[in-house]
């Protein structure tokens, strides 16, 4: 049958998606055939991005949420000209591959994000588009005007988080979103009629969105539909596109046989015939691969014209300046917040002074919390609100919607020319778990700011009081825990956050005032993990945050009792870890008996005690009341601490 090379195009990524996932014997082929003929309009007629140079920075953002459908972002970056090969399209779900099951970070390959647990690319793709307009109020449209493209799923659409970045962008206007929605109306396991039944585009309609219904695979319809998302400059827009899961297979089209298992080899041969298809298995035919080079081609003018503007307006040296401070930041080096002799302040507040200090020497770090500015003391004082009118602002009001948070916050660090942090609670940790294991996996260096960090909040009760939380976040492969104690801990524990790029940092952070806050003179020891913050032959105590005070005093006490006890202070296990033996001896002492102590679970502490070693933790669940009798009743105060040592000395 006669097809244009537009319908051939469309075929061409449907034909590599299923022969990939078929040779791979794994994998999504339903989707990818679903959304072939939307990748085709928007990546020929939209999509401002160039396989020449794909990190250019006034790219458009293409986040593939469905990330299950990867096979679809493969089949077409390798026809765009991107290096993905079709040896690596072969190679699908194969070990040391780029063709991931799910899509990978990946810049130069075109891959924006990782997009796995469902609604992590929609949220994600929110925060690319809050880069932008910011990075757009502050250089102009001449340097930075882009958009925000996502295929999203039914999937997406139904986990929470959805709900949470949705309520968000619309609040917020970010219109140059548009993200098409693969309304096929099937999940992994059936219809989506057995559990799902929203009006999607009304729900979307209600939290201030533009919504359009259209064909998915009527090519003038969708390229109608992205026409007018992108004329719609207040509002986010979702485009419903109406497809059909399996597309062009006889048997599994519209069932979810199709949806994450391979077609079959019968099957394909059916498939391929229904769509006119009689080309070799891998097969990119020369028309098909001309029309993305021609398309393409005319983003790679765009890029060229836009160096040229950006090396004019980098003629003056204010705006040259301004661009590599956000384009190519500097290390920072920052100082402990001066403090009043003999002052208690909580490390939430050292914190907070530190951001202070930090907004001035980087102007491109933004923040925000989760309607909880006040009590984490995120707010950046020398600036007012991200808002609509306001686009160039840097304190973000997320409001109570952590696990969007997490999300846009590792989107708004994907984008580039933004260092984000965010804040909340340690126990809502929890609610951003996702996004921030993503993180971590993606290597994106976000920062965490977690507050209230133990049973010493006090009298919230157990709801409110984190004990098990920082073992959960050190478990997190990348992600590195820093438990400041101190002023100059806390000016280190942000040094070290912003100068790793290789991975996010959490930063867990007392209500309580700590005592002796001044302990620490040079914040440059907190990237070493640890050090000696007091020397002792007979026994070492190894604390972070709030108790390396406490560890001080039954020092004191034990030296009284006639027992040398040193004090090691540990704000960052992951740092220390990664110090050689013999630097880790020298800091917590060869052979010399080793006692942990946190409030929070002891899960994790024998890898630095030893087996033999003494591990003081909180093992249960707090519980309401004062902080001070919360002390004593789980064992925390210096007494109680200094009896333990003692006992397990004399065993």
């Amino acid at each position: 049958m006669s097809q244009t090379v537009e319908q051939r195009a469309a075929n061409t990524i449907r034909t590599l998606s299923i022969d990939a996932v078929q040779k791979a014997n794994s994998g999504h082929p339903g989707a990818p055939m679903g959304m072939a003929d939307m990748a085709v309009v928007l990546w020929t007629q939209f999509l401002k991005v160039d396989p020449t140079d794909p990190t250019w920075i006034d790219r458009d953002r293409f986040v593939l949420s469905a990330g299950h459908a990867s096979m679809l972002l493969y089949s077409t970056l390798h026809i765009a000209g991107f290096p993905i090969t079709i040896d690596d399209i072969k190679a699908f779900r194969q070990w040391g591959s780029v063709t991931a099951g799910h899509p990978e970070i990946d810049h130069p390959l075109g891959i924006e994000m990782t997009t796995g647990p469902l609604g992590q690319g929609f949220a994600s793709g929110i925060g690319m588009a809050i880069a932008e307009e910011r990075l757009r109020g502050i250089f102009g449209a001449d340097l930075v005007d882009h958009r925000t493209y996502a295929f999203v799923s039914d999937g997406d659409l139904m986990e929470g988080i959805t709900s949470e970045a949705a309520s968000f962008a619309g609040h917020q206007e970010l219109g140059k979103i548009v993200y098409l929605y693969d309304d096929n109306s099937i999940s992994l396991v059936g219809p989506t009629s057995w559990s799902f039944t929203e009006d999607i585009p009304q729900k979307f309609d209600a939290v201030g969105w533009h919504t359009i219904t259209v064909d998915g695979h009527d090519h003038q319809a969708l390229a109608e539909a992205i026409t007018a998302g992108n004329d719609e400059a207040g509002r986010p827009t979702l485009i419903s596109c109406k497809t059909h899961i399996g597309y062009g297979s006889p048997n599994k089209q519209d069932s979810a046989a199709s949806h994450g298992s391979p077609l079959g080899e019968e099957e394909i041969v059916l498939t391929k015939e229904r769509l006119g298809w009689d080309f070799p298995p891998f097969t990119v035919p020369d028309d098909v691969r001309d029309l993305f080079v021609r398309s393409l081609a005319v983003r790679t003018a765009e890029r060229e014209a836009w160096e040229q503007r950006l090396a004019a307006a980098r003629d003056d040296n204010d705006t040259a300046m301004l661009w590599d401070a956000h384009f190519s930041p500097q290390p920072v080096n920052l100082s402990p917040p001066p403090l009043d002799a003999g002052a208690k302040k909580a490390t939430r507040a050292l914190s907070g002074a530190v951001i202070q200090d930090l907004a001035q020497v980087r102007p491109d770090v933004v923040g925000g919390s989760a309607d909880l500015a006040s009590s984490n003391n995120t707010q950046i004082k020398s600036s007012g609100d991200f808002t609509p009118e306001d686009r160039t602002a840097r304190n973000i009001r997320f409001g109570v919607r952590e696990h969007a948070m997490g999300a846009f916050t590792n989107g708004l660090v994907i984008h580039g020319g933004v260092r984000a942090f965010a804040g909340t609670f340690l126990q809502f940790s929890d609610y951003m778990r996702g996004a921030v294991r993503l993180g971590a996996l993606m290597g994106v260096p976000s920062i965490w700011v977690f507050t209230h960090d133990s049973i010493f909040l006090g009298e919230d009760g157990p709801t409110h009081q984190p004990v098990e939380h920082v073992a959960a976040l050190r478990a997190i492969p990348n992600l590195w825990v820093i438990r400041p104690a101190d002023a100059g801990e806390a000016a280190g524990a942000w040094q070290v956050a912003m100068n790793r790029t290789e991975g996010p940092t959490a930063l867990i952070l007392t209500r309580q005032g700590v005592a002796e806050p001044s302990v620490t003179t040079d914040p440059a020891v907190v990237g070493r993990g640890a050090h000696v913050v007091r020397d002792g032959g007979e026994v070492v105590i190894i604390a972070t945050g709030s108790e390396v005070s406490l560890a001080r005093d039954a020092a004191d006490l034990l030296a009284e009792r006639g027992v040398s006890a040193g004090v090691v202070s540990m704000p960052c296990v992951e740092a220390f870890n990664e110090l050689s033996r013999s630097d880790q001896k020298d800091i917590i002492g060869r052979g010399t008996p080793r006692v942990s102590l946190e409030a929070g679970v002891t899960q994790g502490w024998a890898e630095i005690t030893g087996r033999r070693g003494l591990r003081i933790g909180i093992d249960t669940f707090g519980a309401s009341a004062p902080a001070s009798v919360l002390a004593q009743q789980y064992g925390f105060t210096a007494t109680q601490i200094a009896d333990r040592v003692d006992e397990y000395l004399k065993a």
